[in-house]
């Protein structure tokens, strides 16, 4: 029986919490089982008296058994503490890095969003329309081909064809090192029109092209044959044939049965989206781009296990809600959905 769309949110919401501690729990092992000290990363191999290297641990809290440690670090995340950094500098909020960094991270994963979203939909509608032609076929090979792609490589060839061939976009970075911004929400985008300031629009929007072209590029593949196989099945569909026999015009009839096809692809959107995220992280080790994945890049390599544990279930919370929202959405859309 349906107990309406109230009970659907709310049991889809509690998922959110077994999903981060599951989360945790593995990110929590792999870590403790990774090779290395986390001290004497930060410190390195110098002679350091025992008794002080004691006394770091014991700062951070390394001196207490893993399931001690595991049980005060999920207490201090209920209340919205993340920890402290343990590498240098040490002792510093790890929420603070995430305020600072997360914003960067976002503003390249909606802009990759948008235009995998924008070349899917192109590309599959047209495979679609011009089914069993050669461009049917090259769209689709082109999917192949984009979902295949090693994000690193490809950003890397875009860097050099577009910033040392032609010389006519920034390779690395946000904005360049003349241009100041002040920033209120820290997406450099929309900070840019809220201060009306055009020279930092200009500058942050030429970063953002070839990082975002690199992860909207990957991941469009994926939308092409979804949108391309659902409009195919659509457009052999008894209705589409009465809008023809109607005179209805071939973009028209294109248009209805895309609204159709549109309702799989926003379940796809919602796990894109998290792929996204993640892959935002090479293509921010890619370009330097300041964001949250090349901070947990940085922390690995210093074995600091809060601040990598604050960022990626941080991002799993985020992904979480994303994930929420696309399941109302659906459900709103299709009718066949029961909540």
């Amino acid at each position: 029986m349906a107990r309406g769309l109230g009970y659907y949110i709310f049991v889809r919401a509690l998922m959110i919490i077994p999903t981060i501690l599951i989360l945790y729990t593995i990110v929590f092992i792999l870590l403790r089982l990774l090779p290395g000290d986390p001290i004497l990363a930060v410190v390195g191999t110098r002679n350091i008296p025992p008794e002080q290297l004691e006394n770091l641990r014991h700062m951070a809290g390394l001196d207490k058994p893993p399931y001690i440690q595991y049980f005060d670090y999920l207490w201090r995340l209920l209340h919205g503490d993340f920890g402290v950094t343990l590498a240098i500098p040490m002792g510093t909020p790890v929420k603070n890095y995430i305020f600072s960094r997360f914003p960067a991270t976002l503003e390249l994963t909606i802009f990759g969003f948008t235009i995998s979203v924008i070349l899917g939909l192109l590309t599959g509608t047209v495979a679609a329309v011009k089914r069993g032609s050669a461009v049917d076929t090259g769209m689709r090979l082109y999917s192949i081909i984009a979902y295949t792609l090693f994000i690193p490589w490809f950003g890397l060839l875009l860097q050099y064809f577009f910033g040392l061939v032609l010389g006519v976009l920034p390779t690395s970075g946000r904005l360049d090192p003349d241009i100041s911004l002040k920033t209120i929400t820290g997406l450099y985008v929309l900070d840019s029109i809220l201060t009306g300031n055009i020279d930092a629009l200009i500058s942050s929007l030429a970063h953002l092209v070839l990082p975002s072209l690199t992860l909207g590029i990957v991941l469009s593949g994926a939308y092409t044959r979804l949108v391309r196989n659902n409009l195919v099945d659509i457009l052999s569909m008894d209705f589409i044939r009465s809008y023809r026999a109607r005179g209805i015009r071939d973009w028209k009839i294109t248009i209805y049965a895309l609204k159709n096809a549109f309702i799989p692809v926003i379940t796809l959107m919602g796990l894109q989206f998290a792929i996204l995220l993640g892959g935002a992280i090479l293509t921010e080790t890619t370009f330097s781009w300041p964001g949250m994945g090349t901070f947990i890049v940085d922390r690995i390599d210093y074995r600091d296990y809060n601040s990598i544990q604050g960022m990626i279930i941080f991002f799993a919370f985020f992904v979480s809600l994303i994930s929420l929202v696309v399941d109302v959405i659906y459900a709103l859309l299709d009718p066949r959905v029961k909540y």
